[in-house]
């Protein structure tokens, strides 16, 4: 049976209404695609949680949460991904790449420029139909 990781990932917008992407590095499982910035949500830990502390250990920065955006699970083929999205801001600091290769922001209209993880890819179309 193939293991079940809860992911939550932050929907980061500044205000030129640019959005965070993320670039997984070569070591990282999923290398070199594009991911919107989070992490795995430990035991007992709500999503809420789980993204505040991911974002302060992966960009050393603070964020604020804003709305829920998206929930889906994704299965790649050595595990199966139930990935949640949540939009958010930062409010301290600046986001500085420790585990990824590359940060930018990116208007919406050209987030289909970058080749995503798969499990990033519901959350990337519906912004863009944001628009």
């Amino acid at each position: 049976m193939k293991k079940a990781v809860k992911v939550v990932a932050a929907i980061i917008e500044n205000n030129q209404d640019e959005i965070l992407c993320a670039l997984r590095s070569p070591d990282m499982s999923i290398p070199n695609m594009w991911e919107f910035p989070g992490g795995k949500v430990e035991k007992d830990e709500d999503i809420y949680t789980a993204i505040k502390r991911e974002i302060n250990e992966e960009l050393q920065c603070q964020i604020e949460t804003l709305d829920f955006f998206n929930d889906h699970t994704h299965e790649y083929e050595n595990f199966t991904i139930n990935l949640i999205a949540v939009k958010a801001k930062i409010i301290e600091g600046s986001p500085i790449p420790s585990e990824h290769s590359k940060l930018i922001w990116l208007k919406r209209e050209n987030l289909n420029s970058l080749k995503w993880a798969p499990a990033d890819i519901p959350a990337v179309e519906l912004l863009i139909a944001e628009q």
